[in-house]
């Protein structure tokens, strides 16, 4: 059985410090928004929703949960500068066939698609803000997973 994987960027952020308290701009809350309505038409299931600890993480990820009509959970190792074997390893540990969407933050978002598409974590896809990498994989392992889609706020406005 094939499991899914959405590994999402935050939307875009104002600057700030500390780094973890940076707060979504306006057009960051309107690319969640966007992708929110996005997962609201498809079919996934019973999922879990995770966010990093970081406050612009967990205010894209609200949405989502709401969309998907779950709580949002809040993953520590899921921030900018965690090491994506870490997070393949974790996700190695979790319930088959549960479907997960992570929300986190460049490099990581980047290097985990890398590690687990292509087997590489340096080979990794930049992604937008609110970029969504849809995976697929009988295992969580590096270059076992394969690519479904890759979308963006941009690519839904009409």
């Amino acid at each position: 059985m094939n499991a899914r994987l959405w590994i999402l960027r935050h939307g875009e952020a104002g600057p700030g410090t500390p780094d973890s308290a940076r707060e979504l701009t306006p057009r960051g809350h309107r690319e969640v928004a966007a992708m929110a309505a996005w997962f609201g038409t498809r079919e996934i299931g019973p999922c879990r929703v995770l966010a990093s600890p970081y406050r612009r993480a967990r205010q894209s990820a609200e949405p989502i949960a709401a969309a998907l009509g779950v709580a949002l959970e809040i993953h520590e190792g899921i921030t900018p500068d965690d090491d994506p074997r870490a997070v393949a390893d974790w996700l190695l540990a979790q319930a088959e066939g549960v479907p997960l969407v992570l929300v986190s933050h460049m490099p990581l978002v980047g290097a985990l698609t890398g590690l687990l598409v292509e087997g590489r974590s340096s080979a990794g896809p930049g992604f937008a803000t609110a970029g969504l990498a849809e995976l697929e994989a009988e295992a969580w392992a590096a270059g076992c997973a394969r690519l479904r889609g890759f979308i963006t706020p941009a690519d839904l406005a009409t």
